[in-house]
């Protein structure tokens, strides 16, 4: 007769395995993706290298995991604050300010997730993460457009302009300073913000009103 594991022992291997992600997130964080070596994992979990093997049969099997549980969590955070707001154009600039709050508050960890270059493997990986997102602006987008709070436009490429400019505005190479991001987050992801309203074509003085309006994430002071 095969062994059935019990509803205890399901558990247990569920939050071991969560403790390694959570242990291999927390390393994302500080070193990058690259970072996230099965040794230092273990370690970082209280385990033994040989049980992170157990669940992951290489570096790359546990950061596809870490890759994946990371893009839902974000993708869950942008839809939640969309669907909270009381129109589509409001729930377009509450998805933006979300995001970009969020970004902020991990700038190196959303660095690692979509778009620090590590290998083939896990560069395939990263740009799923972005489609993910740039699905998520772009139904927004859609949605505004046909409401006639926008202009006509190409809302996958305006969604992936987006995704470019949190990138590069954010938390990439060329974003603003960690310091300056520390010191006036509210700032930065209203300039972030208001800067995508403009480009998606709503005029200044209501894109401004627009993002004082929204309701922040609660948490945008800890970036």
């Amino acid at each position: 007769m095969a062994y059935r594991r019990t509803e205890g022992v399901l558990k247990r291997l569920a939050a071991r395995r969560a403790a390694i992600l959570n242990a291999a997130r927390s390393i994302a964080a500080e070193e990058g993706m690259a970072g996230v070596q099965i040794v230092p994992v273990a370690a970082r979990a209280g385990v033994a290298a040989g049980t992170v093997y157990r669940y992951f049969r290489a570096k790359n099997d546990l950061v596809s995991a870490l890759i994946g549980a990371m893009t839902e969590v974000e993708i869950a955070a942008a839809r939640r604050a969309g669907q909270a707001a009381p129109g589509p154009l409001s729930a377009l600039t509450a998805t933006l300010a979300t995001v970009g709050a969020r970004a902020l508050r991990a700038r190196r960890l959303t660095w690692a997730l979509l778009a620090e270059p590590v290998d083939a493997e896990i560069d395939a990986l990263q740009i799923s993460s972005r489609r993910a997102l740039c699905a998520e602006f772009e139904t927004r987008v859609r949605a505004a457009v046909a409401a006639g709070h926008l202009p006509e436009q190409d809302a996958a490429f305006a969604a992936a302009a987006i995704v470019g400019a949190l990138l590069g505005g954010l938390v990439g190479p060329t974003s603003p300073s960690a310091r300056a991001a520390a010191e006036r987050p509210r700032e930065v992801v209203y300039m972030f913000t208001l800067l995508a309203l403009r480009a998606l074509g709503v005029v200044d003085a209501r894109a401004r009103g627009l993002v004082v309006q929204t309701d922040w994430p609660g948490d945008i002071d800890a970036a």
